[in-house]
């Protein structure tokens, strides 16, 4: 009898450590649950190698790549069959150690929870989402198209070697990690960088600039969303200012100058500087408006953003705090407004979209509106790298109050 009774026993115990809850990777489309997956199997196989010391040139043509065929796992929840690449592990791993994104919180953030369209985008209601946000808002996942990822390819090297010199203090975009993923036959790239808006302060208002004016005012589909991406000749009728600390403001030209004349250098163009707007009053009223749950008994704690299940590391910002200011630590693209300023804004700012190459196809975009447009060619978006960068910055600065 008391044989029977331990087999029983033993028995129970193993069904439990056959099925851990935290590897089921639920969520609601396939390719989100391949991408977990994914994050969490190339993490933990460069979690195993140590780092070299130095990068090589044989790094920035790295990749990883993993087939999963049969696979019974999960069958209800992942597919049958599927593979994933990791471009350049070795480069995106110092990438993240630059900009200060320790590797189990790039794990934890990106596997915990499944990431969710990104409301704050555009196509974020269409069928086929392009971005996604994870649970804890930290970083935004972006689908590529394989023209895209070539650029990124060809420009690698040279936005590592500037990133490790400004020592992750810049407005480029935090590019973390770069994967390829297929299933059943069809391939998804996708990118992982850090989200330029807030994990603790919500936008309200927001733009996406060029320093152009020629076509450059959200239409009136646009304006009726919720939050619309307003654009350059939207920011002038409404007459918005940058109000930043003088210091800020100064730093803020300085980064803006020196990554647009990387990106001159390497030909691109095209790219906008998001500015998102968060007004510490209107939160503030908001979350007075919004109904008590009934079953909190921290009530004195409405007004404060939630936190994640467990505390993320700081990893700084790159622009210095306001003393007595609203808490930024860990908004890296967070400016809050002058103490003495009329109004408590926090801005978020930095460049997006970068990958767009000068070439035959832009050139002939820009003789074509030159005709077009004729005296205010200048004034067009598609224009030479070396004017494209300088226009954005006199338009930035002539924005600073």
């Amino acid at each position: 009898m008391s044989t029977k009774k331990k087999t029983k026993v033993l028995s129970k115990k193993k069904g439990k450590i056959l099925v851990p809850k935290w590897k089921l990777f639920r969520a609601k489309e396939p390719v989100l649950s391949v991408f977990m997956w994914g994050i969490n199997h190339t993490v933990d196989q460069l979690l195993h190698v140590p780092p070299p010391g130095l990068l090589m040139p044989d790094d920035f043509k790295a990749y990883s790549k993993v087939k999963i065929d049969n696979h019974n796992f999960n069958k209800d929840i992942m597919p049958s069959h599927y593979k994933v690449k990791e471009y350049c592990p070795n480069v995106f791993r110092n990438l993240r150690e630059q900009f200060g994104v320790d590797n189990f919180e790039y794990l934890r953030s990106l596997t915990s929870y499944e990431p969710e369209p990104d409301l704050l985008d555009g196509s974020a209601k269409d069928s086929t989402p392009r971005f996604f946000i994870s649970y804890d808002k930290k970083f935004v996942i972006k689908s590529m198209d394989s023209e895209a990822v070539a650029e990124l390819h060809s420009v690698l090297r040279n936005y590592h070697q500037y990133v490790v010199e400004k020592q992750g203090k810049t407005l480029l975009p935090q590019y973390l990690g770069l994967y390829r993923l297929t299933i059943e036959g069809s391939e998804t790239y996708l990118i992982v960088m850090r989200n330029v808006f807030g994990r603790k302060y919500g936008v309200h208002t927001k733009f996406d600039l060029k320093g152009s004016t020629v076509s450059r005012a959200a239409s009136d589909k646009e304006k009726a969303k919720d939050l619309p991406t307003l654009k350059d000749n939207d920011f002038l009728e409404q007459n918005w200012k940058l109000n930043l600390p003088p210091e800020a403001g100064k730093l803020l030209i300085e980064m803006l100058t020196s990554d647009t004349e990387w990106l001159t250098r390497m030909h691109l163009m095209d790219y906008s500087l998001l500015v998102g707007i968060h007004d510490c009053e209107r939160a503030a009223q908001e979350a007075a408006n919004r109904p008590v749950e009934q079953n909190s008994e921290e009530s004195g704690d409405e007004l404060a953003p939630t936190p994640p299940d467990s505390p993320i590391p700081s990893t700084g910002g790159a622009f210095p705090g306001v003393s007595g200011g609203p808490d930024l630590d860990d908004e890296f693209y967070a400016i809050a407004s002058p103490a003495d300023f009329e109004k408590n804004l926090i801005y978020f700012i930095g460049l997006v979209d970068i990958l767009t190459y000068y070439g035959i196809k832009k050139r002939s975009a820009t003789a074509a509106k030159t005709v077009k447009y004729g005296s205010d060619a200048e004034n067009i978006s598609t224009v030479k790298p070396e004017q494209y960068a300088k226009r954005l910055v006199e338009f930035v600065s002539r924005a600073l109050n």
